[in-house]
């Protein structure tokens, strides 16, 4: 099991993420925007550059939804292969067979 603070960090990270989402969407679109004189897309980059750095979206950390786990993480599971291999093991997941030969 991970860390309390780290699983409650991320999920703090996401909440950002969610939040500035529209405004960093619009402050990239306006600076990435060759219409508009420099000042203007310099403007945009000064605004972007004030938002919370956690509402940046390469910021979030992928984790295991049943351990917190960062690494091995199957992002179509969401979840690490160690909980994977417990829950198949388990007979919890449909479909999934334990190989033996």
């Amino acid at each position: 099991m991970a860390k309390k603070s780290a699983v409650n960090r991320n999920a703090h990270v996401r909440r950002l993420v969610a939040k500035f989402a529209a405004k960093r969407a619009e402050l990239k679109a306006t600076a990435e925007n060759d219409a508009l004189s420099l000042e203007e897309r310099f403007q945009a980059r000064l605004e972007l550059a004030k938002l919370p750095r956690n509402s940046a979206p390469g910021r979030i950390r992928n984790r295991c939804e049943v351990t917190g786990r960062p690494r091995a993480f199957y992002r179509k599971l969401k979840m690490s292969r160690i909980a994977l291999r417990e829950l198949g093991s388990a007979g919890q997941i449909p479909g999934l067979v334990k190989s033996s030969w």
